[in-house]
């Protein structure tokens, strides 16, 4: 599981038929720097993640890849490679003791 930022959203003209009831959310992955400067590198490449919960432009959102995006849909295949699985309220970063 990975946070990122949402930065858009995709607009289809015509889409599978199992994606809908859901929004396409374009999303900018960020890294444990980016979390603790509470803002993600713009350089990062951004992905395309499927959306039921309704995230809105500038919310973070805890999103999976690969076939664990696809899992909360077993055994219905899903043609997604993301899933955001959580919005976020807050993240907190703490050290490890050494």
């Amino acid at each position: 599981m990975r946070i990122g930022e949402i930065i858009g959203s995709v607009t289809l003209s015509q889409g599978h038929p199992s994606l809908r009831g859901a929004q396409l959310k374009v999303v900018l992955p960020m890294s444990l720097e980016d979390l603790d400067r509470k803002e993600p590198n713009p350089k990062t490449e951004e992905l395309i993640a499927y959306d039921q919960l309704g995230a809105g432009l500038g919310e973070w959102v805890a999103f999976s890849e690969g076939v664990e995006a696809a899992m909360p849909f077993y055994p219905e295949p899903m043609p997604i490679d993301a899933y955001a699985a959580a919005i976020l309220d807050s993240v907190v970063l703490e050290t490890a003791a050494h």
